[in-house]
């Protein structure tokens, strides 16, 4: 007996969801308005800290350095204004030096 094109849907249907839901996972820069990065243990260095700064739009990263909650911290300029900048654990990229979430 030949499958119908409605059950074949249906199939198509239930086999796509994990994929669907695993594009809403969320990203690894920070949202819009974080303010404050994540404690924890930050395997990055200090090349890749500086690459993924540089990449979130900051230029002339200086003085990076990691803190005792895992923070890469440092300063850079973004719109020709300089700021403290950090990048925790999960890669978030955030402007300020608000003290790490846990």
């Amino acid at each position: 007996m030949r499958p119908t094109i409605a059950a074949l849907a249906f199939a198509a249907t239930i086999l796509a969801a994990p994929f669907a839901s695993a594009q809403n996972q969320p990203s690894t820069s920070a949202p819009p308005g974080t303010t404050a990065p994540v404690a924890g243990s930050n395997s990055f260095t200090e090349g890749q800290a500086r690459s993924r700064i540089e990449a979130a739009g900051f230029s002339n990263v200086t003085g990076l350095q990691k803190d005792d909650q895992g923070v890469w911290r440092g300063r850079a300029t973004r719109n020709g204004a300089e700021t403290a900048v950090g990048l925790d654990f999960r890669g978030n990229v955030v402007a300020g030096s608000a003290p790490a979430a846990r």
